[in-house]
């Protein structure tokens, strides 16, 4: 499946309730559609196709659902996954229209070398996605924002850095970190372990720095 031809084929389900779990053990995924303020449509599909699907299409790319006669254009909004496993045993798609902007998230990747990596330092994740708003054509897969800046502790970038292509907004806060660097444990354990030497490396004070006064002879 490619990122420009995401199109699934669902079924209506009547099955509702502690009746899913037959069509889970068929190898079926329940679904619901919400529709602009509508009736919700239960629906249904194979769980090969439902989770090629959530892989290609993620939260954030625009899908063509036909159902009958019915025809949506829908973003993925919530997926419920078997916590042992992590499969997916349900959906919910938010119906969309091609004219109104859709609020979603995308994933931020950071792009080029980081010196404080090369550096043994730690790049410490703080924000992995962030929401955006576009139409549904301008909708993306991933932002980038340069790392290449990060080099000494206490380095950091925010969502305020990222470069924002055409037609998409960032609503997530401007000043939001999305990485920072800090010392390795190691890096930590060690200067603690040099400052407890200089410690001990410090003569005492014990108030004989003054010379004795010789007792005068008359």
């Amino acid at each position: 499946m490619t990122t420009q031809d995401m199109a699934l084929t669902l079924q209506e389900r009547t099955v509702i309730g502690k009746g899913v779990r037959a069509l889970r053990r068929e190898g079926t995924v329940p679904a619901v559609i919400h529709d602009h303020g509508k009736q919700s449509q239960h629906v249904m599909g194979s769980f090969i196709e439902m989770t090629k699907l959530f892989q290609a299409a993620g939260k954030h790319h625009p899908v063509n659902i036909t159902v009958g006669s019915k025809k949506y254009m829908a973003l993925i909004k919530d997926v419920d996954f078997e916590p042992r496993k992590h499969m997916i045993r349900h959906i919910v798609f938010n119906a969309i229209a091609a004219d109104e902007k859709q609020q979603t998230e995308v994933p931020v990747h950071l792009s080029g070398e980081i010196p404080a990596e090369k550096a043994g330092l730690m790049v410490i994740r703080q924000l992995d996605v962030v929401e955006i708003e576009a139409l549904p054509k301008d909708l993306i897969d991933e932002l980038t924002v340069d790392a290449s800046g990060l080099t000494e502790i206490g380095d950091k970038i925010t969502v305020a850095d990222i470069i924002v292509p055409k037609g998409i907004v960032i609503i997530t806060e401007p000043d939001h970190p999305i990485a920072v660097i800090e010392e390795t444990k190691a890096q930590m354990s060690e200067e603690s372990e040099e400052a407890e030497t200089a410690a001990a490396d410090v003569p005492a004070d014990n108030g004989s720095d003054t010379a004795p006064v010789e007792d005068s002879k008359e």
